[in-house]
């Protein structure tokens, strides 16, 4: 079965809000999905980074590693090199 790149979900909008949403989709040429995720894309790059709920998984684990911040890329090209146990 294919999976899906996108999850589905159902909003209730304003009449208003759809009439806009619809003519905007028309003028750019683009579905009225892609003008919503474009402006929760746009949302969620506003949110102070101490508010991102993202930033509650920094410092949670512990790697042992003194330079894990600098050299992170080589450690995960490392991890992804590994053959699965």
């Amino acid at each position: 079965m294919k999976e899906r790149t996108k999850k589905p979900i159902q909003i209730y909008i304003e009449p208003q809000q759809d009439d806009i949403l619809a003519a905007l989709a028309r003028s750019r040429g683009i579905s009225k999905a892609e003008i919503i995720r474009d402006s929760l894309e746009l949302y969620f790059s506003q949110i102070p980074a101490e508010k991102d709920p993202a930033m509650g998984l920094v410092g949670i684990g512990n790697s042992g590693k003194k330079d894990l911040s600098e050299r992170h890329d080589a450690y995960l090209s490392a991890y992804a090199r590994r053959k699965p146990k």
